[in-house]
């Protein structure tokens, strides 16, 4: 390895280039153990969907935001229910921020992207 190349002559040492990739590797393990990764879980409604399952699927999306995870909720429309989507998915969606409301706030919330609607939950 070519230590001070400008001096003359120029300088040169020998290495053992296997400990210097390990250590290479060794730094690069060591820096990605203290990076933080944000994990979205995603829960997937329906606009019939009943009081019951729908207190059922928010209880998994409280226990994802209590572990630190970001909860994505997704409404989807089939057939006929698109016509009426932007109604149905708002009243789904105050009742679902109602059900979330004390332990987390919407983060984003996007219109209708095809037959689904989507809203970002992160924990207080």
């Amino acid at each position: 390895m070519e230590v001070a190349p400008n001096s003359t002559p120029p300088v040169c040492k020998i290495l053992n280039y296997g400990k210097i990739k390990y250590e290479a590797k060794k730094k690069l393990r060591h820096s990605k153990k203290k990076q933080h990764v944000i994990k979205i879980k995603e829960v997937r409604v329906r606009p019939g969907i009943g009081e019951n399952d729908l207190n059922t699927k928010m209880n998994m999306g409280r226990k994802f935001l209590m572990d630190g995870c970001k909860l994505k909720v997704t409404i989807m429309f089939r057939g006929r229910e698109l016509s009426r989507a932007k109604e149905m998915g708002d009243m789904i969606l105050g009742r679902i921020t109602a059900i979330l409301e004390d332990i987390s706030e919407p983060e984003m919330q996007s219109e209708l992207e095809g037959r689904r609607i989507s809203v970002m939950f992160t924990a207080k």
